[in-house]
């Protein structure tokens, strides 16, 4: 017999939470084109405002295997709108600060109001949408995902030239309390489960998860050296993956409930879409720096006209979205998914191969549509597969560790780029300029002498992002089928079994 959630419409209440997820998703990237705009308008150095995407990233990603957790416990509802309130009034403050300082305070709040927004939106995927149908449903998110990583800078450009970089913030404000009614009115309340709350491993995780944020986010900014005293990036990097240990070790000896199931990495899937997604996370974040370096000081566009690079790229994803949606639920998810893992790193190749000083920006674009492409067919299938088997009183858990793992994977990215751009424009640029050119303003062209060596660097960074992506791409290829699928056709069962 058919439950009241189960007989309730649930797109209505998914429509209401990508609407919240999309404005954290843009929130994520936007304020890279705004940088150099909030440094003359705050009056703040480069060390002073990369805090302003770092704070961001770190009240992010540290919470959110508690957040997954604590929505199963209060109700993915509640806790949304709580994360939706928090996020829309730091939104405010945001445009309001008057000092780098408070601008950095404020967007640690809006971290902590999206760390408790995202995992909700896929655990009410999960308890709402019976399993033939959360392909489809995972389209939509799917398709939120991958397109608000793409509009972001593109938002970003056309606010920042034309209002201020004030208003990449206050524009958050009117669209949060559209998302509050629309979430407050057609989101269910769902089922709470009384678990016991795990203290010490909230501690553990938080402690663990901010140790190796910090230490690979910020290592660059150190040179990986000393930070203060006896302390060190690297000895915080260790301590941290010490204190996760722990919190593994911990969980493991949990008999009760533990914040971090360690029995839902038995499904052979979610395990391998854990993977996928930090390898997604990675490529996507790191991508994006280089190929907005080389638009702007290369090719001389503003950032307005360097992120319009990436319409192909936003356009395609979302149009192939419900497409891929249908595919989702009907098609072993290895085939789907393996498309987008395969046009990945085969895209960035190309961009990497086209990236030269003089190239025509229409070979640019061709290689960028396939990005799109590339994001159409990997956000969906890769989530509904790794939710697609947990039991339904292990969704939030389920979508905290899933998002943790893509947030983790995109400071990594955002880490390792920059170590590497900043080696390859050492060793490509002469006479050790590669120090000198962060000091050009967007919208210039470098130096004749300059722009081969720098083309040359951002074109060779790109091919670490298509080096992680084929991690992603294998263990896609190793899903097996779901269980909807091996039901309506055992002849599905065997090649996924075999492999």
């Amino acid at each position: 017999m058919a439950t009241p959630q189960q007989e309730l419409n649930p797109w209505p209440a998914l429509w209401a939470l990508v609407l919240g997820f999309f404005m954290i998703l843009v929130d994520s990237t936007i304020v890279s084109v705004a940088t150099p705009a909030i440094m003359s308008g705050l009056h703040a150095d480069v060390n002073a405002v990369v805090w302003v995407t770092s704070a961001y990233l770190l009240a992010y990603a540290v919470p959110l295997l508690v957040t997954g957790r604590l929505g199963d416990r209060i109700g993915p509802k509640h806790l949304y709108l709580t994360g939706l309130t928090v996020f829309t009034l730091a939104s405010l403050w945001c445009g309001l600060t008057g000092t780098i300082g408070q601008l950095i305070v404020a967007r640690v709040f809006q971290g902590l109001g999206a760390a408790m927004m995202t995992p909700q939106t896929m655990a009410v995927i999960t308890r709402t949408f019976p399993a033939h149908q959360r392909g489809q449903a995972m389209s939509l998110w799917g398709a939120v995902a991958g397109v608000a990583t793409l509009v972001g800078p593109i938002l970003g450009g056309v606010l920042v030239d034309g209002l201020g970089w004030e208003w990449i913030f206050f524009i958050n404000v009117p669209v949060g309390v559209v998302g509050f009614v629309l979430a407050w009115r057609l989101v269910p309340t769902l089922e709470t489960h009384a678990h016991r709350f795990d203290l010490l491993g909230v501690a553990l995780s938080a402690v663990g998860m901010f140790l190796i944020v910090f230490g690979i986010q910020e290592g660059e900014s150190y040179h990986w050296g000393t930070i203060t005293g006896p302390i060190s990036v690297w000895r915080l990097i260790i301590a941290g993956v010490v204190v996760v240990a722990l919190f593994l070790w911990w969980q493991a000896k949990q008999r009760g409930e533990p914040l971090l199931p360690l029995g839902l990495f038995a499904d052979r899937n979610f395990s391998l879409a854990n993977v996928a997604i930090t390898a997604i996370g990675f490529t996507i974040t790191a991508m994006a720096f280089p190929l907005m370096l080389y638009a702007q000081l290369v090719k001389g566009l503003s950032p307005t006209r360097s992120a319009l690079l990436l319409v192909p790229m936003a356009v395609l994803s979302g149009v192939l979205a419900p497409f891929v949606g249908r595919l989702t639920d009907r098609v072993h998810p290895r085939y789907v998914a393996g498309v987008g893992l395969l046009a990945l790193p085969v895209s960035l190749v190309w961009l990497s191969l086209t990236m030269t000083p003089d190239v025509a920006i229409w070979r640019l674009l061709l290689p960028i549509s396939l990005l799109g492409v590339a994001n159409g067919f990997m956000w969906a299938p890769v989530g509904s597969t790794a939710t697609r088997n947990l039991p339904m009183r292990q969704a939030g858990a389920g979508a905290g560790v899933y998002n943790t793992t893509r947030q983790v994977g995109a400071v990594l990215g955002s880490a390792a780029i920059a170590a590497l751009m900043l080696s390859r424009l050492m060793a490509e640029l002469p006479g050790g300029a590669g120090g000198r050119t962060g000091a050009l303003s967007p919208g210039t062209h470098l130096p004749p002498a300059l722009r081969d060596g720098f083309a040359s660097a951002m074109a060779q960074s790109l091919l670490l992002p298509a080096a992680v992506s084929v991690i992603g791409l294998v263990a896609v290829l190793l899903f097996a089928a779901p269980g909807h699928l091996r039901r309506e056709s055992p002849a599905v069962v065997e090649p996924a079994t075999a492999g």
